[in-house]
Order: structure tokens, then C-alpha cells, then sequence
């Protein structure tokens, strides 16, 4: 009764609960940066006596906050496109009035102000 057993090729299982150990190479950082950025944001689950683990969805979930808030796109785009969070800077919505500058210095009026000041004598304290 010789017979071939069919094997299945078998996908890695990616755990729900990732120890503390391995939860900074999850999202490619050292210790030290995780205990600082990561973990006071995070659920802490017990395993065992001494065990520490953490979800991976929330794992991925402050990867992602963290990712809108601080990624960006290449900066070099070879084909002359816009980057995708490239956007025109918006008006500021608290000013009630617009208007033009009135009155233009010159760098000349500027270096002026600046001889002024700096020969002045400063008083005694």
C-alpha cells in the first residue's frame, strides 16, 4: 500500500497577536523607538506570567495614522506628474478683511533701520 500523500502547499498564518519582541521589527523600528512612538497607544495583552503581546490590527491601524500624518510620496516624478497630496495651499478662513500693502520698503529703507539701531548707544543699566 504505497501511496503517494498530496501535499498541500501551505501559506504562512500571520498571528492576530504579535509578542512584544517582535512587534518593533513588525513595523520596522527598533525597541527603544516602538516603547516611545508605539506602545502608549496601544493595548497591551498579557500571555502568561510575563508575556506581552499586541494586536496586529492595531499595529497596522497606528501605522496607518502614522502614515497620513507623516508620509509623502517620491520626490522625484520622472514623467513631470503632480505628486498626489501635492494641493493649493488653501485661504486662511479666520481673515474678514483683504487688502493691498499700501506702503513698499525698499532694501535701502531696510539697511537704514538696521545702520540706526546698531550705532546707538546703549544706555546704562
Amino acid at each position: 500500500m504505497n501511496k503517494k500523500l498530496k501535499t498541500n502547499k501551505v501559506t504562512p498564518l500571520q498571528t492576530r497577536l504579535i509578542r512584544f519582541r517582535d512587534a518593533p521589527y513588525y513595523l520596522g523600528m527598533d525597541k527603544d523607538l516602538f516603547n516611545e512612538m508605539v506602545r502608549p497607544y496601544l493595548i497591551q495583552i498579557p500571555i502568561g506570567k510575563r508575556g506581552i503581546a499586541f494586536d496586529r490590527l492595531d499595529l497596522d491601524t497606528w501605522a496607518d495614522h502614522y502614515k497620513s500624518r507623516n508620509g509623502r510620496p517620491a520626490a522625484i516624478h520622472l514623467r513631470g506628474e503632480e505628486a498626489w497630496d501635492e494641493e493649493e495651499c488653501q485661504d486662511s478662513t479666520n481673515v474678514t478683511v483683504s487688502g493691498t500693502l499700501i506702503k513698499s520698503y525698499k532694501a535701502n529703507d531696510f539697511a537704514k533701520v538696521v545702520t540706526q539701531i546698531i550705532s546707538q548707544k546703549r544706555k546704562g543699566t
